[in-house]
Order: C-alpha cells, then structure tokens, then sequence
C-alpha cells in the first residue's frame, strides 16, 4: 500500500504580495524527483510584508487566513511533523537597506505568528537575490525532471537531458539563472551546484530595482525629472485618455529613486497625463538601463557580467503575465523580439476607454501594460541579449503541471535536503530489479515448461498412432 503522504508548507513574501504553497510527497520517495507536487495554495489578502514598516504586528497578522487554510489542508495528525518556511525577496531587501530596524521587526512579528501554528516552524528569512535566482532554476528543472528520473526497471537514470534556463520578474526585482560552459568571469555570478552525483555549472544574477513596480516608479521618477516637477506631466507610456494625480512621495520612498529624489516638498501633488506614445515610451524605458559600463568581455547592463544566453529557458511570473495579456487579450502572437516590439507598440497606442473595454477585470494594472511590455522587450533583447536564434527557445509558463514554478519549491527542496548532492544508492532499485529477474525467471520457467510440456503431448499422441 501507498504510505500516507508527508507534507511541506512555503511562505513565499514576494515585494507586492504573499503566498502560501503547500507540498506534498509520498513518504517513501523522499529523494526522487519530480515526486514532489503543490496541493493547495492560498494568496495572502492586501500587500507585501515589507509594506508593513509601520506596523510591524499587522504583517503577522495578515497571513493569519492562509495560515488557517494550511491547518485544514495537511491532515491533523501529520502538523507537527510538517516543515514551515517564509522566505521574503526584493521587497524586504530594499527596507532592510532603506531601515533595518524596520526590516528585523517585520521578520520578527511574521515569525510569532508562525510560531504560534503547531507546524514544525523553521524560520523567516531573506533570501539573497542569488538564491532566489538559484531556486526558481532547481524548481523548473526538478519539476521537469532534467536532473534524473527512474527507468523502466525503477533504476536511476541521468537523463542526457540538457537544464533549462530560468527567468523571474517580480514586483521588485528580475533574475536570470542557466547553465553555462563558459568562464564566468564575476566570481559573484558563478554557482556551482551537485544534484544526484552531476555537477552544475550555473551563471545566475539578480537586478534589484528591476521588479516591475520599482521599474513603472523609476520610470516616473524619469518622466518627472524631465518635465522638471511641473504641476502637469506627460506620460508617453499611459494610454490617452488615462491621467492620475500623485504625490511625490509616493515615487521616491524606495532606495531605487531616492537618488533622484528632488529638493521639492514630497506632498506636493502632480497630475500626470497619459499620451500613449511608443516610440518616446522605448526611449525612456532604455534610460532605465545603463549599457555603457563593462569591465568584462559581456555584459548584461549596468556592468554586469554574463556569458551568451544557451540553451532553452522558462520566464515565469511577470514575464509571463506580460506575454499572456499580448496574446489573450491583444490576440497577438510572440515568437520573435519584433513580436514583443509591435505589441509593445500596439498597446501603447490603444486608449484608456478601449483598454477597459478589452479586459475591465484587470483594471488595476491596465495602464501599465505599455511601459512593462516595453521594458520587458528592452531587458530580453538589449539587456540579455536574445536575437532572432535564441528568443523562440524562451517559453512563457507559470507553472509545469500543475505546480507553480518559482523560488519556494526550490527553496524547500534545499532545506529539508530532498535533493542529495551523491546520485541515490540504488539499494531500493537493486531490490526492485531483483524482483524483476525473480519475475522473468519464473515467467520464462514456467513458458519452458508449457512449451516443453506441450511438445511431450504432440509425441505422445504420435506415438500412439
């Protein structure tokens, strides 16, 4: 019989919002891959915890409903024996550089209330943009069994399978994570991993400030700078007929704009007015990146260093959000850079009123969609360098069966070590092929003997005649 299943729960503190993945597995198959799948999960109502500097109980508090969900979710008996995480991401970096104090209280309030569930609690912590990057690729690598999987006889197979690159977007930051056989000449971007006895390879980095939220603030920050803080602004990346009165504190209270931050009073309201123009769209999007820099023989930007895009990828996340809204609700195909640019372009054109027309549900980001596709056409293509050859090998999925790809799967799969560095010992196969010789004996035995027992009977009958 099927042993009872075990059970994992990730806390994953995105800069925009939170949510809560439950894991389950077969008990017995602690170290297989591709065993471990996602059996509920539960999005945290109201914002991210960093958003909570002020108030640092209300960030425990507010993960108190999906909390409750797990409690009915994992089966009672097996609670205690159920490993609880929370990782928290780019928006907790920024306030823990932007106030420290801040960030420590909000980990500390989120970890009492965690606490206070009978799960088997191991932590609250920030994750490095690294190991965020890192994570998501073992997450879609594991899930796409590119590590190992078993044969026909129960055996371990490497498959000859090559990995797949990862790319993450999230509210604050953007990672980019693959294998690579070239020299990776920034010591800071080189990981070297050992999964079941194979060793990897990996070239990953993260941009913090490049999340979509702090890009649309830095491209205010931009827009506003240009037009020296009149009263009215232009914005080229809103739709005609969109326009927004907006405090200037509300652009510079994060790290990524307080450069910028101009002598002005930061409650002085300005009104901005969307002019849906594209081209002037791409224009300030690019200022966003500096592609002037580099100390090495590639960069990305920003003097960041990175070998050649390989092999094929997956873009997760916002990537994924963008290129699902140009296809489903601008019915537009991407398959080339040009796709993503005409696309970009066609959404920059279309007004307020036909947006909402097209899709009022997502309301909230509707005006938005110009600037990020821009952006995410500049980061693939100028900033990563993908061309014609590579883009068609980026696919664009948020999850792999039913699973959400992302850090947290990863992230579990590391601490509760599910992924030993050695290839497993095949003791558990070597029994199940005995087991599979024993049969075929037996099979072949027995057909000898039937064959053999039928030929006796032909000759007996002959010779009786």
């Amino acid at each position: 019989a099927a042993s009872p299943p075990q059970y994992g729960i990730v806390l994953d503190a995105g800069s925009s919002h939170t949510a809560m993945f439950v894991y389950k597995w077969p008990a017995d198959k602690e170290n297989d891959t591709g065993v471990v799948s996602e059996h509920s999960m539960c999005d945290v109502e109201g914002p991210g915890i960093s958003s909570y500097s002020s108030n640092p109980p209300a960030a425990g508090t507010s993960l108190v409903h999906c909390l409750n969900q797990a409690l009915r979710d994992v089966p009672k008996e097996k609670h205690a024996g159920t490993p609880l995480y929370l990782g928290a991401t780019a928006g907790m970096r920024l306030l823990n550089i932007a106030d420290l104090q801040a960030s420590d209280s909000v980990l500390r309030a989120v970890a009492a209330t965690l606490k206070s569930y009978p799960f088997d609690f191991r932590g609250a912590k920030i994750l490095s943009g690294e190991e965020e990057g890192v994570f998501g690729w073992v997450t879609a690598n594991y899930l796409l069994e590119n590590f190992i999987k078993r044969g026909w006889l129960g055996e371990w197979v490497q498959p000859q399978k090559k990995t797949l690159g990862a790319m993450d977007f999230g509210g604050a930051s953007t990672q980019i994570t693959f294998e690579t056989r070239d020299t990776i000449e920034d010591p800071r971007n080189e990981v070297m991993l050992k999964l079941y006895g194979q060793a990897y390879k990996v070239y990953t980095h993260s941009f913090l400030c490049y999340g979509r939220d702090q890009v649309l603030k830095r491209l205010l920050s931009k827009l506003l700078q240009a037009e020296s803080y009149q009263p009215t602004v232009r914005h080229p990346c809103w739709p005609t007929g969109y326009k927004k009165s907006l405090l200037l504190s509300s652009v510079y209270d994060s790290p990524c704009t307080e450069k910028e931050r101009p002598s002005l009073a930061l409650n002085t309201t300005i009104t901005v007015i969307g002019t849906g123009n594209g081209s002037l769209c791409a224009l300030h999007v690019s200022k966003l990146f500096d592609f002037t820099t580099c100390s090495y023989s590639h960069c990305s930007f920003d003097g960041i260093f990175q070998p050649e895009v390989s092999g094929k990828f997956i873009a997760f996340s916002a990537f994924f959000y963008t290129v699902d809204f140009i296809q489903t609700v601008m019915g537009r195909p991407v398959h080339l850079p040009g796709d993503l640019k005409d696309a970009a372009k066609a959404i920059c054109a279309t007004s307020w009123s036909e947006l909402l027309q097209k899709a009022p549900e997502l309301e909230k980001r509707l005006s938005d969609y110009c600037a990020v596709s821009t952006f995410v056409y500049l980061l693939t293509t100028k900033g990563y360098n993908f061309d014609n050859h590579s883009f068609p090998n980026i696919a664009f999925q948020k999850k792999a069966g039913e699973t959400s790809i992302g850090w947290a799967l990863g992230y579990m799969l590391n601490l509760t070590n599910m992924i030993p560095a050695e290839k497993p010992s095949s003791h558990k196969s070597m029994l199940y092929n005995y087991w599979v010789i024993l049969i075929l004996l037996f099979v072949v035995t027995t057909l000898t003997s039937l064959v053999t027992a039928v030929c006796l009977l032909r000759r007996s009958k002959s010779s009786v005649i």
